[in-house]
């Protein structure tokens, strides 16, 4: 890829065995995944985008090299962008699966009360003495995006019981009371999302009218997490 330059780390895509392997490495923030071809002049659909990071003129590394942002087009949920270096439609096709990140320090600064999504995963969530679980991912819901929290299993299950659902906490100020990602550690009012420890202790599952009912009318932004929270 002519016009391409090696970064300091060069360890995002590698190739083994035929395969585009992604190394994750934490001072990168995924921006999405080079998509199919657009047009003739080496520009390609962003996959799993994340807008905020797609900006034209940014630096991004995508096979372990880095190259600025030359063309944005497209929409927020479907962008089109052209790399420098990449002049035509084989060398996108040639990209095609491997993942864009931009440095952490070049990405665009994030509100008082925003975080990206790196910064969530793996929290533990807590109703004051109450060990919900652990935030597995964050979803796109229709109104808003939310919280996916791996459930703390209560006592022993019996063999061959299900595990407990996952629970979605929107991304709202009603749901989440505090957000502390130094100390990985998420507020949420279990009484707002429609379940008591109690419920959750008797019947091993999630009272109906949990999760995701409030969340509908929140505003969020297109990148993150919307009132609580940034991606």
């Amino acid at each position: 890829m002519k016009g391409l330059r090696h970064g300091p780390e060069t360890k995002l895509g590698d190739t083994v065995q035929g395969q585009r392997t992604p190394i994750d490495v934490a001072s990168e923030l995924q921006a999405g995944r080079v998509g199919r071809a657009h047009g003739l002049d080496g520009s390609f659909y962003v996959t799993g985008p994340r807008p905020r990071l797609l900006a034209l003129g940014t630096d991004v590394t995508v096979a372990g090299r880095i190259a600025p942002i030359v063309r944005r087009a497209g929409t927020e949920q479907r962008p089109i962008v052209r790399l420098e270096g990449v002049e035509d439609r084989s060398a996108a096709e040639a990209l095609r699966g491997f993942v864009l990140t931009v440095a952490e320090q070049d990405a665009p600064r994030l509100k008082e009360g925003e975080w990206w999504t790196h910064e969530l995963e793996g929290c533990e969530v807590v109703d004051g003495e109450w060990r919900v679980g652990t935030v597995s991912r964050l979803i796109e819901l229709p109104s808003c995006e939310a919280l996916e929290v791996q459930r703390e299993m209560i006592g022993s299950q019996p063999t061959g019981s299900h595990p407990l659902a996952p629970l979605l906490v929107p991304m709202v100020k009603d749901a989440i009371r505090r957000v502390d990602v130094s100390a990985g550690r998420i507020e949420v009012d279990m009484n707002f999302l429609g379940e008591a420890e109690e419920d959750v202790e008797t019947s091993g599952s999630r009272k109906p009218g949990g999760g995701d009912a409030r969340a509908r009318g929140a505003d969020a932004p297109e990148d993150g997490v919307g009132g609580s929270g940034e991606r």
